[in-house]
């Protein structure tokens, strides 16, 4: 019971004089980031069917979904389906090793801090610690396995230590006690897992919304008595079984805590697709720079013979013709393309129209893919070479080992307010905006986190997604 203990008196025991400036200032980018993301999401078809299917669900305690304001659900649900808002692009953070850490706590403690009466509020030093405690508990899970230091192949990373995660953030927010800390992490265990082969389709930003649902359940069932195993994290039968060489150890005292997140940023993408793409499109648009070398001409894609990607092997991000914009997201071959042909690549180019553009289909016929034996599929390692032979027989290479937005090339606070603004600005109003960056950048001092919720209703009531195809025999039978 060492490591369950352990955990659970990690999550009890931490308080917000644990909390440093850097670990304040790096996740107050993160949660800015996640709402700016999770309002683009709610653009999408994914996130209305979520939210269509959750109508059915009702209760007299009921918190906001993101930028709908007409439309309330319990909070498990509302968590739901602004996790799922979130992912819904794949435009999330990324943390090393591999997961997406905030979409599976944040919208966790936006639903309780509107939906639980408590007095005095939950402040927002009660947010910001709690937001950190379920980022603490994703990064220390995945440093016990070296497995989960290279992209995964099995099991989605945050179906698996998201899930854990929100059920400490949970916990935390909640005041649960040592013991019903670790009943929750072992209740958490029991929903957590979703197969890799789900990438690159609808289903996928499901894994961040069940993450964020569950762990949210874990915590109210633990609340309730509900009883776990008391040696989850120990065994390799309990959370060790999504890891084969999972190897936990013993967590440093609490007055000598040191989080991760002071340790390791994150990765904020500047377009909306998998993360190992973004070595691919600044390789690209750095041999595009030598093509083009005017702004806003067109790229003389006759003279393009072949393009060779040397990337690390990644089997779910290899689509060589991607027939929708979730395998479009997940596909080395066409984010080089866009990168060619464009310059850049943004929200814009994962369009239907774009897809299906007879010189897309033309350049895709060009890339083929190499996988060097020193190019390990690690976001702290892997590296983009792309070398374009042109018909005259030359031939242009370049290489990127670090993109715009990764850790090692933070995106500044002004690209992270204009990012956030550009994803926010189609759901709710500019003063809304505004206000929410201001909020946002003094949330240590906010004396109630909630205003974030009512912040996010949107300005006005949008019609809601009633007649997307296939739906509406569903929204019948439930009397919808």
């Amino acid at each position: 019971m060492m490591y369950s203990r352990g955990f659970a008196n990690m999550i009890q025991g931490l308080t917000v004089g644990h909390l440093t400036d850097r670990v304040i200032q790096r996740s107050k980018r993160m949660i800015l980031d996640t709402l700016g993301v999770g309002c683009l999401g709610t653009s999408t078809e994914v996130f209305h069917k979520a939210s269509q299917y959750c109508k059915i669900y009702s209760s007299n305690t009921s918190s906001t979904v993101w930028g709908q304001p007409d439309f309330r659900l319990p909070p498990t649900y509302a968590a739901f389906v602004n996790g799922v808002a979130i992912h819904s692009m794949d435009f999330d953070d990324t943390w090393h090793p591999a997961t997406h850490p905030s979409g599976t706590v944040l919208p966790v403690l936006t639903a309780l801090s509107e939906a639980l009466p408590r007095s005095p509020k939950f402040s927002g030093l009660d947010l910001l610690l709690a937001f950190n405690v379920g980022i603490e508990v994703q990064g220390r899970l995945l440093h016990f396995s070296t497995e989960a230091n290279d992209i995964p192949k099995r099991f989605h990373p945050p179906s698996v230590v998201g899930t854990l995660g929100s059920a400490a953030a949970a916990s935390k927010f909640l005041g649960l006690s040592s013991a019903q800390c670790r009943e929750a992490l072992a209740i958490a265990v029991s929903h957590a897992g979703a197969p890799i082969a789900n990438a690159a389709t609808q289903t996928k930003p499901l894994h961040v919304g069940n993450a964020a649902r569950h762990g949210m359940e874990a915590a109210f069932l633990a609340m309730l008595g509900l009883r776990g195993s008391e040696q989850i994290l120990d065994l390799k039968s309990g959370f060790g079984a999504f890891y084969a060489n999972y190897t936990p150890e013993v967590l440093p005292p609490l007055d000598a805590h040191a989080w991760l997140l002071d340790q390791q940023d994150v990765s904020f993408k500047s377009f909306p697709a998998h993360l190992a793409t973004h070595w691919v499109a600044e390789a690209c648009a750095a041999v595009r720079r030598r093509l083009v070398p005017e702004d806003g001409a067109p790229l003389p894609a006759e003279r393009i013979r072949r393009v060779v990607l040397r990337v690390p092997r990644v089997p779910y991000v290899d689509r060589p013709f991607p027939g929708s914009e979730h395998e479009a997201r997940h596909s080395f071959q066409y984010v080089a393309c866009a990168a060619l042909l464009d310059g850049d690549v943004a929200v814009r180019s994962f369009g239907e129209r774009q897809l299906g553009q007879p010189r897309m289909r033309a350049m895709l016929d060009k890339v083929q893919l190499e996988h060097p034996a020193d190019n390990r599929p690690s976001f702290d390692e892997l590296y983009c070479e792309v070398c374009v032979t042109l018909e005259d027989g030359a031939s242009l290479t370049e290489r990127a080992d670090t993109f715009y937005g990764h850790w090692r090339r933070p995106l500044s606070q002004g690209h992270l307010r204009r990012k956030f603004r550009a994803n926010a600005a189609g759901t709710l109003s500019a003063d809304a905006l505004e206000s929410l960056i201001e909020v946002v950048d003094q949330l240590e001092e906010l004396e109630d986190c909630s205003v974030l919720a009512s912040l996010l209703k949107g300005p006005s009531a949008r019609e809601q997604a009633s007649t997307l195809p296939g739906m509406q025999p569903f929204l019948e039978l439930t009397n919808i």
